[in-house]
């Protein structure tokens, strides 16, 4: 069983968040979650990140900005047929605000 690493990543900002921590290093990463970084920065919940060394290991080094209240990654693998995609979103997810 493999790591979830972007449930990691977002746990570890949520962490430091609650502790008042100024700045969190993430590590390993990956291209999802550098694109999810980016998403959060354009929306406004971080400061700035910062990638170092990514063809390795690497890590990311996030300023934090005080407005991540929760952070979770639906990780289910589960085996869906095309037409049931639409079906299990909606039975999924709480509400179409959420998400």
């Amino acid at each position: 069983m493999g790591r979830r690493i972007l449930n990691d990543a977002l746990r570890s900002m949520v962490n430091a968040e609650k502790r008042g921590k100024a700045m969190v290093e993430l590590k390993p990463i990956s291209n999802v979650i550098s694109s999810f970084l980016h998403i959060m920065k354009h929306r406004g919940y971080i400061k700035d990140f910062q990638v170092y060394d990514p063809h390795r290991v690497g890590r990311i080094t996030v300023e934090l900005q005080g407005r991540i209240n929760d952070c979770k990654a639906l990780t289910y693998r589960q085996d869906l047929k095309a037409k049931d995609i639409e079906a299990y979103r909606l039975n999924t997810l709480p509400t179409h605000q959420v998400g």
